[in-house]
Protein backbone atom coordinates (compact mmCIF):
# COMPACT_ATOMS: atom_id res chain seq x y z
CA UNK A 1 0.00 0.00 0.00
CA UNK A 2 1.40 3.24 -0.97
CA UNK A 3 1.71 6.08 2.05
CA UNK A 4 3.13 9.51 1.04
CA UNK A 5 6.97 9.92 2.01
CA UNK A 6 6.07 12.74 4.20
CA UNK A 7 3.70 11.17 6.25
CA UNK A 8 4.87 7.77 6.01
CA UNK A 9 7.79 8.50 8.49
CA UNK A 10 5.04 9.90 11.28
CA UNK A 11 3.23 6.70 10.76
CA UNK A 12 6.18 4.45 11.41
CA UNK A 13 7.40 6.34 14.31
CA UNK A 14 3.70 6.01 16.16
CA UNK A 15 3.58 2.87 14.96
CA UNK A 16 6.68 1.52 16.08
CA UNK A 17 6.22 3.19 19.79
CA UNK A 18 2.47 1.52 19.59
CA UNK A 19 3.91 -1.86 18.45
CA UNK A 20 6.78 -2.07 21.22
CA UNK A 21 3.97 -1.71 23.82
CA UNK A 22 2.00 -4.45 22.56
CA UNK A 23 5.12 -6.79 23.05
CA UNK A 24 5.92 -5.84 25.92
CA UNK A 25 2.54 -5.21 28.10
CA UNK A 26 -0.71 -7.38 28.03
CA UNK A 27 -4.16 -6.73 27.24
CA UNK A 28 -7.18 -6.41 28.89
CA UNK A 29 -8.25 -10.32 30.62
CA UNK A 30 -11.64 -10.56 28.51
CA UNK A 31 -14.05 -8.09 26.53
CA UNK A 32 -16.43 -9.68 29.26
CA UNK A 33 -14.94 -7.45 31.62
CA UNK A 34 -14.33 -4.55 29.60
CA UNK A 35 -16.02 -1.75 29.79
CA UNK A 36 -18.09 -0.67 27.27
CA UNK A 37 -17.17 2.15 24.50
CA UNK A 38 -13.89 2.06 22.58
CA UNK A 39 -10.85 4.12 23.19
CA UNK A 40 -10.34 7.31 20.95
CA UNK A 41 -8.72 6.45 17.64
CA UNK A 42 -6.19 8.36 15.85
CA UNK A 43 -6.66 7.55 11.81
CA UNK A 44 -3.19 8.30 11.16
CA UNK A 45 -2.43 5.03 12.93
CA UNK A 46 -3.91 2.89 10.33
CA UNK A 47 -3.39 2.29 6.48
CA UNK A 48 -6.11 1.04 6.02
CA UNK A 49 -7.10 3.57 3.43
CA UNK A 50 -11.27 5.25 3.82
CA UNK A 51 -13.75 4.30 1.54
CA UNK A 52 -14.43 7.45 -0.73
CA UNK A 53 -17.63 9.12 0.78
CA UNK A 54 -19.80 10.11 -2.39
CA UNK A 55 -21.42 13.78 -2.72
CA UNK A 56 -25.09 14.04 -0.89
CA UNK A 57 -27.77 16.81 -0.67
CA UNK A 58 -27.57 19.10 2.64
CA UNK A 59 -29.71 17.08 5.18
CA UNK A 60 -31.98 18.17 8.48
CA UNK A 61 -30.95 17.74 12.00
CA UNK A 62 -33.05 14.83 11.89
CA UNK A 63 -31.46 13.20 9.38
CA UNK A 64 -27.95 14.03 10.89
CA UNK A 65 -28.86 12.41 13.83
CA UNK A 66 -30.52 9.45 12.22
CA UNK A 67 -27.17 9.20 10.16
CA UNK A 68 -25.08 9.23 13.40
CA UNK A 69 -26.68 7.12 15.66
CA UNK A 70 -26.79 4.57 12.75
CA UNK A 71 -22.75 5.07 12.27
CA UNK A 72 -22.21 4.56 16.05
CA UNK A 73 -24.42 1.76 16.32
CA UNK A 74 -22.42 0.20 13.18
CA UNK A 75 -18.87 1.21 14.90
CA UNK A 76 -20.97 -0.59 18.36
CA UNK A 77 -21.67 -3.65 16.48
CA UNK A 78 -17.82 -5.30 15.66
CA UNK A 79 -17.19 -5.31 19.84
CA UNK A 80 -20.65 -6.58 20.48
CA UNK A 81 -19.68 -9.36 17.73
CA UNK A 82 -16.80 -10.42 19.23
CA UNK A 83 -16.08 -14.01 20.48
CA UNK A 84 -16.73 -14.53 24.17
CA UNK A 85 -13.75 -14.55 26.71
CA UNK A 86 -12.20 -12.38 23.70
CA UNK A 87 -9.01 -10.21 24.87
CA UNK A 88 -9.06 -7.36 23.49
CA UNK A 89 -5.62 -5.09 22.99
CA UNK A 90 -5.00 -2.04 25.32
CA UNK A 91 -2.40 -0.33 23.50
CA UNK A 92 -1.99 1.50 19.97
CA UNK A 93 0.03 -1.79 18.26
CA UNK A 94 -2.69 -4.30 19.28
CA UNK A 95 -5.21 -1.89 18.31
CA UNK A 96 -4.14 -1.51 15.04
CA UNK A 97 -3.33 -5.15 14.45
CA UNK A 98 -7.19 -5.13 15.15
CA UNK A 99 -8.51 -2.96 13.11
CA UNK A 100 -6.29 -4.65 10.01
CA UNK A 101 -6.94 -8.29 10.98
CA UNK A 102 -9.74 -8.28 12.74
CA UNK A 103 -12.44 -9.53 10.11
CA UNK A 104 -11.60 -12.96 11.51
CA UNK A 105 -12.47 -12.27 14.76
CA UNK A 106 -16.13 -12.04 13.71
CA UNK A 107 -16.81 -15.31 11.69
CA UNK A 108 -19.95 -16.93 11.19
CA UNK A 109 -21.43 -19.70 9.76
CA UNK A 110 -19.85 -22.87 11.98
CA UNK A 111 -16.43 -21.39 11.91
CA UNK A 112 -14.55 -20.67 15.35
CA UNK A 113 -12.48 -17.19 15.81
CA UNK A 114 -9.74 -17.22 17.96
CA UNK A 115 -10.10 -15.34 21.29
CA UNK A 116 -6.82 -13.10 21.01
CA UNK A 117 -4.92 -10.64 18.54
CA UNK A 118 -1.50 -11.81 18.97
CA UNK A 119 -0.88 -15.99 19.82
CA UNK A 120 3.07 -15.79 21.83
CA UNK A 121 3.93 -19.04 20.80
CA UNK A 122 3.62 -22.04 19.12
CA UNK A 123 2.38 -23.81 22.15
CA UNK A 124 -0.26 -21.20 21.70
CA UNK A 125 -1.15 -21.66 18.20
CA UNK A 126 -0.90 -25.79 18.99
CA UNK A 127 -3.79 -25.75 21.40
CA UNK A 128 -6.00 -23.78 19.25
CA UNK A 129 -5.70 -25.33 16.26
CA UNK A 130 -6.15 -28.51 18.27
CA UNK A 131 -9.57 -27.17 19.64
CA UNK A 132 -11.04 -26.84 16.13
CA UNK A 133 -13.63 -29.01 13.61
CA UNK A 134 -11.13 -28.97 10.56
CA UNK A 135 -10.58 -30.62 7.30
CA UNK A 136 -8.03 -31.63 4.63
CA UNK A 137 -8.79 -30.71 0.62
CA UNK A 138 -6.74 -31.75 -2.29
CA UNK A 139 -6.68 -28.70 -4.50
CA UNK A 140 -4.41 -27.24 -7.33
CA UNK A 141 -1.89 -30.16 -6.52
CA UNK A 142 -1.85 -28.87 -2.91
CA UNK A 143 -3.23 -30.40 0.22
CA UNK A 144 -4.65 -27.88 2.27
CA UNK A 145 -6.25 -27.70 5.71
CA UNK A 146 -8.86 -25.56 7.30
CA UNK A 147 -11.73 -25.33 9.45
CA UNK A 148 -14.44 -27.67 8.02
CA UNK A 149 -16.98 -25.14 7.78
CA UNK A 150 -14.24 -23.45 5.79
CA UNK A 151 -13.68 -26.28 3.29
CA UNK A 152 -16.99 -27.10 2.97
CA UNK A 153 -17.83 -23.41 1.76
CA UNK A 154 -14.85 -23.64 -0.50
CA UNK A 155 -15.79 -26.57 -2.46
CA UNK A 156 -19.10 -25.18 -2.82
CA UNK A 157 -17.20 -22.10 -4.31
CA UNK A 158 -14.48 -24.43 -6.65
CA UNK A 159 -17.36 -26.46 -8.34
CA UNK A 160 -19.44 -23.38 -8.87
CA UNK A 161 -16.52 -22.22 -10.15
CA UNK A 162 -16.01 -24.90 -12.45
CA UNK A 163 -18.84 -24.53 -13.83
CA UNK A 164 -18.69 -21.28 -14.99
CA UNK A 165 -15.14 -22.08 -16.35
CA UNK A 166 -13.15 -20.81 -14.12
CA UNK A 167 -10.53 -22.19 -11.40
CA UNK A 168 -9.92 -21.38 -8.16
CA UNK A 169 -6.82 -22.64 -7.13
CA UNK A 170 -4.16 -21.72 -3.83
CA UNK A 171 -0.82 -19.69 -4.27
CA UNK A 172 0.92 -22.37 -2.92
CA UNK A 173 1.27 -25.27 0.13
CA UNK A 174 1.28 -22.83 2.73
CA UNK A 175 -1.88 -20.95 1.28
CA UNK A 176 -4.34 -22.15 3.98
CA UNK A 177 -3.30 -23.48 7.07
CA UNK A 178 -0.40 -22.44 8.62
CA UNK A 179 1.59 -23.17 12.05
CA UNK A 180 3.38 -20.71 14.31
CA UNK A 181 6.86 -21.98 12.94
CA UNK A 182 5.65 -20.80 9.46
CA UNK A 183 4.88 -17.31 10.54
CA UNK A 184 8.20 -16.77 12.04
CA UNK A 185 9.66 -18.28 8.91
CA UNK A 186 8.26 -15.73 6.61
CA UNK A 187 9.21 -12.43 8.96
CA UNK A 188 12.57 -14.38 8.69
CA UNK A 189 12.81 -13.80 5.36
CA UNK A 190 12.35 -9.80 5.67
CA UNK A 191 14.74 -9.50 8.67
CA UNK A 192 17.49 -11.67 7.91
CA UNK A 193 17.83 -9.83 3.98
CA UNK A 194 17.10 -5.97 5.96
CA UNK A 195 20.07 -6.71 8.41
CA UNK A 196 22.37 -7.87 5.56
CA UNK A 197 21.01 -4.84 3.50
CA UNK A 198 21.08 -2.05 6.54
CA UNK A 199 24.80 -4.33 7.40
CA UNK A 200 25.93 -3.35 3.83
CA UNK A 201 25.12 0.52 4.03
CA UNK A 202 26.53 0.85 7.72
CA UNK A 203 23.84 1.79 9.14
CA UNK A 204 24.15 -0.96 11.62
CA UNK A 205 27.03 -2.97 12.37
CA UNK A 206 27.82 -6.41 11.46
CA UNK A 207 27.73 -7.24 15.19
CA UNK A 208 24.37 -5.71 15.87
CA UNK A 209 22.90 -7.54 12.98
CA UNK A 210 23.84 -10.63 14.32
CA UNK A 211 23.00 -10.21 17.85
CA UNK A 212 19.77 -9.50 16.46
CA UNK A 213 19.51 -12.26 14.56
CA UNK A 214 20.45 -14.51 16.81
CA UNK A 215 17.35 -13.82 19.07
CA UNK A 216 13.76 -15.09 19.64
CA UNK A 217 10.96 -14.23 17.30
CA UNK A 218 9.20 -12.40 20.17
CA UNK A 219 12.61 -10.70 21.03
CA UNK A 220 13.13 -9.43 17.35
CA UNK A 221 9.99 -7.96 16.70
CA UNK A 222 10.85 -4.99 19.87
CA UNK A 223 14.46 -4.81 17.82
CA UNK A 224 13.13 -4.35 14.15
CA UNK A 225 10.69 -2.13 15.36
CA UNK A 226 13.02 0.06 17.17
CA UNK A 227 15.19 0.23 14.22
CA UNK A 228 12.66 1.60 12.23
CA UNK A 229 11.74 4.02 13.82
CA UNK A 230 15.22 5.36 12.67
CA UNK A 231 13.69 4.87 9.16
CA UNK A 232 15.38 2.05 8.88
CA UNK A 233 12.83 -0.49 7.36
CA UNK A 234 12.37 -4.46 6.84
CA UNK A 235 9.74 -4.42 4.08
CA UNK A 236 10.72 -6.49 0.62
CA UNK A 237 11.86 -2.90 -0.67
CA UNK A 238 13.36 -1.76 2.66
CA UNK A 239 11.45 1.34 1.54
CA UNK A 240 8.34 0.80 4.60
CA UNK A 241 7.99 -1.13 7.85
CA UNK A 242 7.84 -5.00 7.77
CA UNK A 243 4.05 -5.12 9.02
CA UNK A 244 3.41 -3.54 4.94
CA UNK A 245 5.24 -7.05 3.70
CA UNK A 246 4.49 -9.87 6.42
CA UNK A 247 2.44 -10.36 9.57
CA UNK A 248 4.25 -9.90 13.00
CA UNK A 249 5.19 -13.67 14.46
CA UNK A 250 1.56 -15.16 15.89
CA UNK A 251 -0.79 -12.70 14.21
CA UNK A 252 -1.72 -13.98 10.59
CA UNK A 253 -4.91 -15.28 10.11
CA UNK A 254 -4.08 -18.33 8.49
CA UNK A 255 -3.07 -19.69 12.19
CA UNK A 256 -7.41 -19.67 12.74
CA UNK A 257 -7.37 -22.29 9.17
CA UNK A 258 -9.72 -19.53 8.35
CA UNK A 259 -7.71 -17.87 5.18
CA UNK A 260 -6.81 -18.74 1.98
CA UNK A 261 -4.42 -17.31 -0.78
CA UNK A 262 -5.97 -17.17 -4.35
CA UNK A 263 -4.10 -17.71 -7.57
CA UNK A 264 -6.83 -16.22 -9.55
CA UNK A 265 -7.48 -13.52 -6.83
CA UNK A 266 -7.15 -11.08 -10.27
CA UNK A 267 -10.53 -12.49 -11.19
CA UNK A 268 -13.22 -10.49 -10.26
CA UNK A 269 -15.41 -13.22 -11.29
CA UNK A 270 -14.28 -15.25 -9.05
CA UNK A 271 -14.04 -12.82 -6.05
CA UNK A 272 -18.00 -12.64 -6.85
CA UNK A 273 -18.36 -16.65 -6.58
CA UNK A 274 -15.79 -16.86 -3.63
CA UNK A 275 -17.94 -13.64 -1.79
CA UNK A 276 -21.36 -15.94 -2.44
CA UNK A 277 -20.03 -18.56 -0.66
CA UNK A 278 -19.12 -16.57 2.75
CA UNK A 279 -14.99 -16.08 1.37
CA UNK A 280 -14.09 -11.95 1.50
CA UNK A 281 -10.69 -10.05 1.38
CA UNK A 282 -10.27 -8.32 4.05
CA UNK A 283 -7.16 -7.41 4.37
CA UNK A 284 -6.09 -4.20 2.32
CA UNK A 285 -2.89 -4.64 2.24
CA UNK A 286 -3.09 -7.99 1.13
CA UNK A 287 -4.43 -9.27 -2.54
CA UNK A 288 -4.62 -12.79 -2.87
CA UNK A 289 -5.64 -13.35 0.74
CA UNK A 290 -9.75 -14.22 1.48
CA UNK A 291 -11.09 -14.76 5.28
CA UNK A 292 -13.91 -17.10 5.65
CA UNK A 293 -16.68 -15.21 7.40
CA UNK A 294 -19.47 -17.37 6.58
CA UNK A 295 -22.19 -14.64 5.66
CA UNK A 296 -23.43 -13.09 3.13
CA UNK A 297 -22.24 -9.55 1.99
CA UNK A 298 -25.72 -8.27 3.01
CA UNK A 299 -25.00 -9.60 6.63
CA UNK A 300 -21.28 -7.87 7.16
CA UNK A 301 -22.14 -4.49 8.55
CA UNK A 302 -24.22 -6.10 11.16
CA UNK A 303 -21.42 -7.45 12.88
CA UNK A 304 -19.59 -4.41 12.67
CA UNK A 305 -17.38 -4.56 9.45
CA UNK A 306 -17.20 -1.73 6.62
CA UNK A 307 -17.23 -1.85 3.12
CA UNK A 308 -13.15 -0.33 2.05
CA UNK A 309 -13.17 -0.02 -2.10
CA UNK A 310 -9.69 0.11 -2.88
CA UNK A 311 -7.70 -0.78 -6.30
CA UNK A 312 -11.23 -1.90 -8.14
CA UNK A 313 -11.45 -4.55 -4.83
CA UNK A 314 -14.01 -4.69 -1.99
CA UNK A 315 -12.25 -5.25 1.60
CA UNK A 316 -14.19 -5.64 4.67
CA UNK A 317 -12.15 -4.70 7.74
CA UNK A 318 -13.76 -3.63 10.97
CA UNK A 319 -15.47 -0.36 12.01
CA UNK A 320 -13.81 0.47 14.94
Amino acid sequence: MLIDKTLRSLVIIGLCGGMIACWTSGSKASRNSDTAGAATQNPIESPTPEPKNSVSKPQSNNQNSEQSNKKMTEKNAFRANLPPGFSEPDDDAGRLLLREYGAVFVCRGGATPPTRVVFKDENEVTAFQNSLKSEKISLGGFTLELQSAAVAALKLAVNKAEKSGLRISPRGADSARRSYSQTVTLWASRVNPGLRYWSEKGRISKEEAERIRTLSPYEQVLEILALEKKEIFFAKDFSKSIIYSVAPPGTSQHLSMLALDVAEHDNARVRGILAKYGWFQTVVSDLPHFTYLGVSESELPSLGLKKVENGGRVFWVPDI
